[in-house]
């Protein structure tokens, strides 16, 4: 058994509330769920109007599976131009 960790740390320029942000991250992490089958949660930054951070986690019986399953939904978060990627963590456990 792989287990597959992401951490993105985004920036969120355009937002300017509280309000905004936790709008903004619910959206992606709801579509990464619905489109990946993902455990997703925002995992730090909640006072930040301009930053956070999503934690993704999958499991998979092979490494390049689960690795390549990170790497999409690393795309599809940049394709969804709801927030800038400033940083990319992913680990195979």
């Amino acid at each position: 058994m792989v287990v597959g960790i992401a951490k993105l740390s985004l920036r969120l320029p355009e937002n300017h509330s509280l309000k905004g942000k936790r709008k903004v991250m619910k959206r992606i992490c709801e579509r990464l769920r619905q489109r990946f089958n993902l455990a997703v949660a925002e995992i730090d930054s909640q006072d930040l109007w301009q930053a956070g951070e999503v934690g993704i986690v999958t499991v998979g019986n092979q490494g390049s599976y689960v690795n390549s399953k990170l790497d999409k939904a690393v795309n599809f978060v940049e394709e969804l131009q709801l927030a800038e990627i400033i940083e990319v963590q992913i680990e195979l456990i």
